[in-house]
């Protein structure tokens, strides 16, 4: 991962003094080992050199790529290192999941950085491929030196002491590891039972008064902003009020948004667009993750890790170059990381499906539906009037948006669970969107407006052993993930051209007006985050943590 000896001129950033001068930095066997001010005699305009970006919580499957072709993609945005929970493959495959990721990033020049999964699965109230237990996390943390406790999503374990929840917790305690949270709307005497856990950070913010609560109690608030979540618009402020106890992640960021932007953009609109103060936005990309997961990124200082980027302007922060290890890792737009042999390994075992399985009768006048909600990954919860055939069977109303959705064990063989739903706006009255990456057991999840398009979409799929799926008016657009059903093998560059391709399907063929219906539709399956969900089993109330009726 280290080059030889060089140096560099430009305007440093010191994001510990807080200024900015003329110098030159000295890289040798991958580190800075001089760094000095000094006078530019020919006053030319000298580009700037800075600390690079840190995405202080990600999921690198949400890309739809193994890891190496991850980093080919974010490095060209100026991302040198990623703080990322591998739970999404743990899920399905467990520690050997786990260690795919480690083995496969390990080839390329990009630090990154994994957590032990502290949800797998995410509730009881689900069917996953795998179990991590504290004896896995145990080995995680001791074999494979994994960073901290990824996100504690059981909230409701954590506040009822749950046995095995507080097993983890004292174990990342025992071992000075830190946790990570996850606690949407979490507020008063809850939210500082939770964090008095030990718990330190969350990524699940979206309204600023529960952020600044939270970080009252002294909790370290990630502002996300992804493909799905966006929640920098809301929380931005907490750059100026809280500037010391604010990090930038992504979370979750399909192929397609990674080829656009990743960090860097959290960074232009924080400083460009709403005037923030340029070394606190800095040190929120650079510095604060740095610090508090322990990691060995460099910060521009002699000594360190030559981990920086060159930029014209600290407008657009868009890199000329990437600096990983003193390694030329990205120029000019341009990404020099050269791809690696991808393995395939996955854990897929269900029969395909019929139209009759997606049949389901209802008892009540009232029918319950779930409510998506465009940029977000809370749902609410409506009734409307049940509408039935002749035997009984509850109906669609797609003039009226109310779509059929369904969650299938791709695990074992068992019948799909039935719901409904509304906000995907489909029109068509013969169509489907199909999905392996359903959060966080990644079963196959669908959503629809007819029984048969909804099987089609489900044994495309099937077939293919995991992917995205579009079934419109008999027409079938796939994009195989072959990889625990989450991942492609492919070049990273393609994956994000055929998701871009399939999208457009999707919005042309089917009129949808949510910006990222395939990652809307991965996380109807999250239980954890209220308030109604559904999972293989059922339909999941996620205020009350508990099973409800479809009809009433």
């Amino acid at each position: 991962m280290e080059q030889g000896g060089f140096s560099i001129s430009g305007q440093i950033v010191d994001i510990f003094a807080g200024r900015i001068f003329e110098g030159k930095v000295w890289v040798e066997g991958g580190k800075i080992v001089k760094r000095e001010e000094m006078m530019n005699p020919g006053g030319e305009r000298l580009p700037y050199i800075l600390p690079g970006f840190v995405d202080a919580h990600v999921h690198v499957e949400s890309s739809l790529c193994v890891p190496s072709e991850f980093a080919r993609l974010a490095v060209v945005h100026g991302t040198v290192a990623t703080v990322s929970d591998p739970h999404e493959i743990a899920n399905v495959l467990g520690i050997a999941g786990v260690r795919y990721m480690l083995k496969n990033a390990a080839k390329v020049p990009f630090k990154f950085y994994f957590g032990a999964s502290s949800c797998v699965p995410a509730t009881g109230f689900e069917t996953a491929g795998a179990k991590l237990s504290v004896k896995e996390l145990e080995i995680l943390f001791k074999e494979d030196g994994l960073k901290y406790l990824s996100e504690m999503m059981n909230y409701p374990g954590v506040l009822n002491r749950d046995p095995e929840v507080m097993a983890k917790l004292e174990l990342a305690r025992k071992l000075k590891k830190p946790i990570d949270g996850h606690a949407p709307g979490l507020m008063g005497d809850d939210a500082k039972r939770y964090i008095e856990a030990g718990i330190s950070t969350d990524h699940e913010c979206f309204r600023l008064e529960e952020a600044e609560h939270k970080a009252e109690l002294g909790m370290k608030i990630l502002i996300r902003e992804g493909t799905a979540a966006k929640n920098f618009e809301a929380l931005h402020p907490m750059i100026k009020r809280f500037p010391n106890l604010v990090m930038f992640c992504s979370d979750d960021k399909h192929a397609d948004d990674l080829v656009k932007s990743h960090i860097n953009e959290i960074v232009r609109r924080a400083v460009w667009e709403k005037g923030h103060d340029l070394i606190a936005v800095l040190r929120a990309s650079s510095l604060h993750p740095v610090r508090h997961y322990g990691l060995d990124v460099g910060l521009l200082r002699v000594g360190d890790p030559a981990d920086f980027i060159v930029v014209d302007d600290l407008h657009n922060f868009i890199p000329r170059m990437t600096y990983i290890n003193g390694r030329l890792v990205a120029k000019d737009g341009k990404s020099l990381i050269e791809r690696v042999p991808v393995e395939v390994v996955n854990h897929f075992s269900c029969e395909k499906k019929e139209a009759k399985d997606f049949a389901v009768k209802g008892e009540g006048k009232m029918l319950r539906v779930i409510v998506a909600e465009d940029g977000e990954l809370i749902t609410k919860s409506m009734d409307v009037e049940a509408k039935y055939d002749s035997e009984g069977h509850l109906l669609t109303d797609v003039a009226n948006d109310i779509l059929k959705i369904a969650v299938i064990n791709r695990y074992e063989n068992a019948p799909p669970k039935v719901a409904f739903i509304k906000n995907f706006g489909l029109k068509s009255a013969k169509c489907a969107l199909a999905s392996s990456v359903a959060h966080d057991s990644h079963n196959i999840i669908v959503v629809g407006s007819d029984d048969a398009s909804m099987a089609e979409a489900t044994n495309a799929l099937i077939a293919a052993q995991g992917g995205l799926a579009c079934v419109a008016d008999g027409e079938v657009k796939l994009l195989p993930l072959p990889v625990a059903g989450l991942m492609s093998p492919d070049d990273g560059y393609k994956v994000a051209k055929k998701y871009e391709e399939l999208q457009e399907f999707v919005k042309e063929r089917l009129k949808t007006t949510l910006r990222s219906p395939f990652m809307t539709l991965s996380f109807m399956a999250l239980l954890v985050i209220p308030e109604l969900k559904l999972s293989d089993k059922g339909l999941f109330d996620g205020k009350r943590f508990q099973f409800t009726q479809l009809t009433s």
